[in-house]
């Protein structure tokens, strides 16, 4: 058992880059880097060597420092084996059930299509860490660009299943806006009220809502809940209603609103 540990680097406007360091072995990993130089900031102020790039998906907001930190560092891209070809530099190719090592910790690999047909999430349960990329959300959830609602819907229910310390550091720092969302549908929800109110001060704080754990988002997150018979009713639909089916109109309100 190795824990890692786990640093956030802010860039873009809203993307959350994220390094993995196991400290028996000393191997690195940097989760979706979306450009370089902040990455090897931090490696040079941690005095750690990168070994590892894992992307979640192709887009460019994920991938685009792939190259240059392969060529500064000599670290193994790794991506999804259905999206290898979209993925700058890959060397290792995984698939669901795959087991990916980072020295001494160990993730389980899912694939979580919907958001993109390819696209992947890291579970590292030593450490209670998911990178689920753009699949799942603070109280939100990915855009459907190439995938289906039924596609996004199971992703999102295998996710659910994880245990509850599980802590999520997905790539994009929406919680606020999705917060405005979820609150209209969903105005009784204390646990909401109380995360909501929680995001405002950490963002006037110039702080990061994230990582967040799955214990808090299934109890605020309404794409998370389809199958709850107070969030088909928020969105006009009678309790009964496949959860596929709530959650497309969710989605399909999210993405008007």
């Amino acid at each position: 058992m190795s824990h890692l540990t786990i640093e956030q680097i802010a860039v873009l406007s809203d993307n959350y880059i994220h390094l993995l360091h196991e400290p028996e072995s000393g191997a690195t990993a940097v989760v979706d880097p979306a450009v370089a130089a902040p990455v090897l900031d931090m490696l040079a102020a941690r005095g750690w060597g990168l070994t590892h790039i894992l992307n979640t998906h192709h887009h460019g907001d994920h991938t685009g420092g792939n190259l240059d930190l392969k060529k500064a560092t000599g670290a193994q891209v790794v991506g999804a084996r259905k999206d290898a070809e979209r993925i700058p530099g890959i060397d290792l190719e995984v698939a669901e059930g795959d087991t990916f090592l980072l020295g001494h910790a160990a993730a389980m690999v899912f694939e979580t299509p919907g958001h993109t047909s390819g696209h992947i999430a890291f579970w590292f349960p030593d450490s209670a860490a998911l990178f689920c990329g753009d699949t799942l959300f603070s109280l939100g959830c990915g855009r459907l660009f190439e995938g289906t609602a039924d596609q996004m819907w199971a992703s999102l229910a295998k996710l659910r299943d994880l245990p509850d310390h599980t802590n999520i550091y997905c790539a994009h720092e929406y919680t606020a806006a999705n917060g405005r969302f979820a609150k209209v549908l969903d105005r009784d929800n204390q646990a909401l009220k109380a995360r909501i109110e929680q995001v405002a001060r950490l963002n006037a704080q110039g702080r990061s809502s994230i990582p967040v754990t799955m214990e808090d988002e299934r109890a605020t997150n309404p794409f998370l809940r389809p199958d709850q018979a107070c969030i088909a009713q928020a969105v006009g639909l009678p309790p009964g209603t496949p959860p596929a089916q709530v959650f497309a109109e969710l989605r399909r309100r999210k993405d008007v609103f």
